[in-house]
């Protein structure tokens, strides 16, 4: 993560079908992902309706601005999280889905990453082949 730059955070959540039999009868619970909330552990929280993309399968640059990115102010260590809200129906036998009042949330385990502060420089040639030119 560059401080003052976007990151660009999503997750992958499909609806899931948890199967079962109840008396006899085949019943089954769809869960859907209504929304997803990150904790961007700086204090602030970002919600979507959707988990959002990479910047390449949203055709962007990298460091664009997404509907799930977040731009971190300062340098440090940031613990960040994910809560997805589903909503739930079930339904017996093969009937018609019928939909359950409420919403399950669901929240991933923490992960903790850095935020760094960058500068960049002009350099008058490829510092990796040429580090004798200006600014490397």
């Amino acid at each position: 993560m560059v401080v003052g730059l976007p990151t660009n955070f999503y997750a992958d959540a499909q609806p899931s079908i948890v199967s079962t039999t109840l008396l006899g009868t085949p019943a089954e619970v769809r869960f859907t992902p209504a929304s997803f909330r990150w904790d961007n552990g700086d204090g602030s929280t970002t919600t979507s309706a959707t988990g959002g993309a990479t910047w390449a399968a949203l055709g962007l640059a990298e460091f664009s601005e997404t509907e799930t990115s977040h731009v971190f102010d300062r340098a440090g260590e940031y613990t960040i999280s994910l809560t997805i809200i589903y909503s739930a129906e079930y339904r017996i036998g093969g009937g018609a889905w019928q939909q359950l009042a409420g919403t399950v949330p669901s929240t991933s385990p923490p992960l903790t990453a850095s935020a760094k502060a960058a500068k960049t420089v002009l350099v008058a040639d490829d510092c990796g082949r040429r580090r004798v030119s200006p600014g490397c």
